[in-house]
Order: structure tokens, then C-alpha cells, then sequence
């Protein structure tokens, strides 16, 4: 019996599938970079537009914002959980909470789209529920661990935690590149603000300069 020959692809398949390609990836870039400097308010015209590309080409990617978000943002999502686990692993208590609360705030502090799918449940991609219903026992795990230790304050919950990324991505958001690292030295004051007995304090980053100060309150008029 002969068998069927496997259907041949055209050179202009190859090259359609190509085209394909690098504008998902062109789409993708874009994406990145508009949500994480407008979070997720911002529309797939924008991406759009960033990417060079017509909005249709955005669409024949992605049908609708949710898929793109899933796409851009699903290693990310699960990069927290790695996290957690990593904190979670510390012999020191302390240690491992403000190696938990460093890198979230590192990963979304300065990528807004980021926050917006962690810290608010009407956006985000299809696993961020499921990473935030998994996360939240592990956290809850290192804050008893730290306070049992006597190191961090009795009075810190889990949903302190967002409060914080809130807080300092604020701070991000209404600097901008003014002074990008700024962030830094308000977590560097709140974290020592949570030790339950401090003897003395971390050094901070540089402070802010005049500019900077005006540039940020005008920002949040």
C-alpha cells in the first residue's frame, strides 16, 4: 500500500509563518513595555501603536487583552511562588521574610502591569489567583516564623505585604526616571520600622533631591 506523501509547505507559507512570528514577538515587546510603564489600563491600540504594527495584527495574535496578558505575564505570575519558596527555605526567619518582601517588591515596584495582575483580582492573567490562593499560606507561614523568632512585629498580617508594593510602587510611579532607584531607600525605612527589637539601622540609599520631590508632588496633582 503506497503511502501518502506528507502535504509540501510553500516558500510564501514559510515566509507568512515567519511574518507570524516576529510580530507576535514585535506585539509582545511592546506589550512589556506599555503595561509596564501604564499597567493595565492601557489599550491594545497603544500596544499596537508601539509595536509598529496595525491593531488587527495585535488581534490575530491575541483576541482580546486577557490572552495578551496571559502571554506576557504567565512566568512572571509564577516566578512569585518560586520566591516564596526560596523565603520559605531560610534558617533565619527574618532573613527569609525580607528576602520575600525584597524581590516582590523588586519584580513590581517598577512594572506596573506586573502589580496590576498580582494585587488587583479583576485583572491579570488565568494563574494569578491560583499563585495569590498559593502564595498567601506560604507568606503567612514566614511572617509566624519571623515573629515567633522575636524579629519581626506581632502586629504584621500577610495583607500588609501588597499594602507595601502599593506604597513604594507610588513612590516609582511618580519619580519615574527622575531617580528610578529611589524606592529602594522608603523600603530600606520599612523594613527596619517592622524589626520587633531594633538595636540599629540599615544605611539607606541617597535621598531625594529638590527636583526630584517637586517633579513626584506634581506628578500626584
Amino acid at each position: 500500500m503506497n503511502q501518502l506523501s506528507p502535504p509540501t509547505v510553500t516558500e510564501a507559507e514559510r515566509t507568512l509563518r515567519a511574518d507570524a512570528a516576529r510580530n507576535r514577538q514585535r506585539v509582545l515587546a511592546a506589550a512589556a513595555q506599555v503595561f509596564a510603564e501604564r499597567g493595565l489600563e492601557a489599550s491594545l491600540d497603544e500596544v499596537a501603536h508601539a509595536a509598529g504594527v496595525g491593531v488587527g495584527t495585535v488581534y490575530r495574535r491575541f483576541p482580546n487583552k486577557e490572552a495578551l496578558v496571559d502571554a506576557l505575564f504567565e512566568d512572571k505570575v509564577e516566578s512569585l511562588l518560586v520566591l516564596a519558596a526560596e523565603a520559605a527555605a531560610f534558617d533565619d526567619p527574618w532573613e527569609g521574610f525580607v528576602h520575600f518582601v525584597e524581590g516582590a517588591l523588586e519584580s513590581q515596584v517598577c512594572n506596573r502591569g506586573l502589580r496590576d495582575v498580582l494585587l488587583r483580582s479583576d485583572v491579570g492573567c488565568a494563574g494569578a489567583s491560583k499563585v495569590r490562593d498559593a502564595v498567601t499560606p506560604i507568606l503567612a507561614e514566614i511572617i509566624g516564623r519571623a515573629q515567633a523568632a522575636g524579629r519581626l512585629r506581632p502586629d504584621v498580617v500577610v495583607n500588609d505585604v501588597p499594602m507595601l508594593v502599593t506604597m513604594l510602587g507610588a513612590v516609582a510611579d511618580y519619580v519615574g526616571a527622575g531617580d528610578a532607584d529611589l524606592w529602594r531607600r522608603y523600603m530600606v525605612l520599612i523594613l527596619d520600622g517592622l524589626i520587633a527589637d531594633r538595636q540599629t539601622w540599615t544605611p539607606l540609599g541617597s535621598p531625594p533631591s529638590q527636583a526630584v520631590v517637586d517633579a513626584a508632588m506634581t506628578g500626584c496633582r
